[in-house]
């Protein structure tokens, strides 16, 4: 099943007795208990209808054992349950745990009583018995990032709903400048629509006057200025980060980063993986690997690690004081321009 038509069942009041939800976005997650919360609890109910654990402080047998005790005065329970322990392979924690109450649970789960796990990673442990169990005993969710056209819209969709008109060009802007994190996205949304106003229009220009780059993406900008030969305007956001405060040696070690990504980029892509592919292996949006793939094609592999090497040495030079950090920052954006 997947998130839309869990969403279309809860609202429909037809919701499953567990839910398993993980991956890494959190403000997709929050959006999902948020409806289960408003369809399924009634307001003046929720501070006793609702409970919250987490199995790093409290054993599951204990939460089964509160799933099962019969609701006071109302139709049903929601219990939230965190965790990054059972369904992950993360560290053991001090709490031990009867996994086997669980399985049992799940054969034969309560019908007053809505369990939804919390799973802080971007992946099950496949191997573990109760990960398999509750794949097939529960609804089992993932919320990955989304990317592409998909974020795009969903960006058009969030203005629309505070009927606002959004372009395609306008929300492609807003991530160049505000990164692929939802939440953040979300922020910057309310934000333009309260400068647009109901029945307005924003356009490239408005975000680009009202949305900030962070500082990730000042360095995606400032790699594709160097990239490109554009000196000037890659220095500009070098001193733009100065004035906002960012040390030297954190803005040389996201440059490293950058240019790290756009390696690995390039070798995985020789070997003809997919965008997608490569996502997934790197840990990174896709939306990232995009910006780092058309990067790649300026650069030749070698010079990619020619250049990581002058940032490793840059690195030491800062952090023994043999050379000042805005000196040397400057000195080495302007080889690196003078040889791009």
């Amino acid at each position: 099943m997947d998130v839309k038509t869990a969403v279309k069942a809860i609202r429909k009041g037809e919701p499953a007795s567990v839910y398993l939800l993980y991956g890494t976005e959190k403000y997709s997650i929050k959006q999902f208990t948020d409806i289960l919360k408003e369809q399924l609890i009634e307001e003046e109910h929720r501070d006793f209808a609702m409970a919250s654990y987490d199995t790093a402080e409290t054993p599951i047998e204990q939460i089964i054992e509160e799933a099962e005790t019969v609701p006071f005065l109302v139709p049903r329970k929601l219990i939230f349950v965190r965790d990054q322990n059972l369904f992950t392979a993360g560290k053991d924690t001090k709490i031990e745990h009867k996994i086997e109450t669980l399985i049992t649970y799940l054969d034969n789960p309560v019908d007053y009583s809505i369990l939804v796990f919390l799973v802080q990673g971007e992946k099950l442990d496949e191997r573990k018995k109760i990960v398999k169990t509750t794949k097939s005993k529960a609804t089992v969710l993932s919320f990955g990032p989304i990317h592409g056209e998909e974020l795009t819209s969903w960006l058009v969709k969030q203005a629309a709903s505070r009927k606002v008109t959004m372009g395609q060009e306008a929300a492609e802007t807003l991530i160049q400048r505000a990164g692929t994190s939802l939440q953040t996205l979300s922020a910057e949304v309310d934000k333009l629509c309260l400068y647009a106003g109901e029945g307005g229009t924003l356009s490239k220009v408005n975000v680009e006057d009202l949305v900030a780059r962070n500082t990730e993406q000042n360095i995606f900008a400032m790699v594709e200025d160097i990239a490109n030969l554009r000196l000037g305007k890659a220095l500009d956001i070098f001193y733009e980060l100065l004035k906002q405060k960012e040390e030297p040696i954190k803005i040389a070690a996201l440059i490293s980063r950058q240019f790290r990504i756009i390696l690995q980029v390039k070798e995985l892509g020789a070997q003809s993986y997919s965008q997608q592919q490569i996502a997934s292996q790197l840990g990174l949006h896709p939306y990232a690997v995009k910006i780092a793939g058309e990067q790649s094609k300026k650069f030749p592999a070698d010079r990619l690690r020619f250049i990581l090497k002058s940032l490793a040495d840059l690195d030491y030079q800062m952090k023994t004081g043999a050379i000042d950090k805005v000196l040397g920052l400057e000195l080495f954006l302007l080889r690196l321009g003078s040889h791009s």
